[in-house]
């Protein structure tokens, strides 16, 4: 059994998070955190999240619990990610990260704490998007010389990072396997008098409206043909069912950086 501390257990996707868990088998919440002023804390994190009491309190701090803990589950913020990385190295407790926002100076610290520790970090931790990242690859490889590559995103109006770290990810896919680097060939504006594209140019375009839980399509245009990979995610659950999926996988391993592409056997 696989016990599990959420982190931002109250947030929308800690929630399902704690619903995830407690209907799977495997896996247990052996804690829920949150931040210290939430009105919430003290209270039992099954009846916030799904109506069942799992006998599980609401609790702000996170040191005192990992102990008794297997793996972390981080949706937050990265700045509050980032803060919870010494104590999670102190007690040795691997973690899967989903929260997305992070500055490449950020990421770069998340790198240096997995020379101390297995972290599982993804963009997006569905299944269906990380083999999208692989049918793009593929795809890149054997197209981007006679195609111009095109990303498009829609997320709800909450939503406070665009392009989206999934979209994102997708762009480095296509970059790399075209043999580019995406700082060099990112379009992210269009406006006014911009001139014709470039060939080699990977251009974005980001929908914020709504209930959106999130789209993204790569487009592949060529001359009298197009392509296009697709995912829609409808509900929260592909990415509950990703993130405990990794953190099934995660314990045991060696200190490191890790993706979803390992967890699901695609690298």
């Amino acid at each position: 059994m696989i016990k599990l501390a959420i982190h931002g257990a109250t947030g929308r996707m800690g929630r399902e998070l704690l619903s995830g868990a407690f209907h799977r088998e495997g896996v247990s919440v052996a804690a829920a955190i949150d931040r210290s002023d939430s009105p919430l804390i003290g209270q039992d994190s099954g009846l916030i999240s799904h109506g069942q009491a799992n006998g599980v309190l609401v609790a702000s701090d996170l040191p005192s619990v990992l102990p008794n803990c297997d793996v972390v589950i981080d949706f937050t913020h990265p700045t509050v990610t980032l803060s919870m990385l010494p104590a999670c190295i102190s007690a040795r407790t691997p973690l899967v990260i989903g929260t997305t926002g992070f500055t490449e100076q950020q990421k770069s610290e998340l790198a240096q704490a997995a020379t101390q520790l297995p972290i599982v970090f993804a963009p997006n931790m569905s299944p269906g998007v990380n083999l999208m990242f692989k049918l793009v690859e593929l795809a890149t490889r054997a197209l981007h010389e006679e195609t111009d590559i095109e990303i498009v995103e829609a997320h709800h109006k909450h939503k406070v990072d665009a392009p989206s770290g999934t979209a994102l990810k997708l762009g480095e896919v296509a970059a790399e396997a075209s043999g580019c680097v995406l700082n060099e060939v990112g379009v992210f504006t269009r406006e006014g008098q911009t001139g014709a594209r470039s060939e080699k140019e990977i251009g974005f375009s980001t929908i914020r409206a709504g209930d959106i839980v999130g789209e993204h399509t790569v487009l592949f245009a060529g001359s009298g043909e197009r392509l296009e990979i697709t995912h829609k995610a409808t509900h929260r659950k592909n990415f509950v069912q990703g993130a405990l999926r990794a953190a099934e996988w995660l314990p045991g391993k060696e200190p490191g950086l890790y993706t979803m592409q390992q967890v699901l056997g695609l690298a």
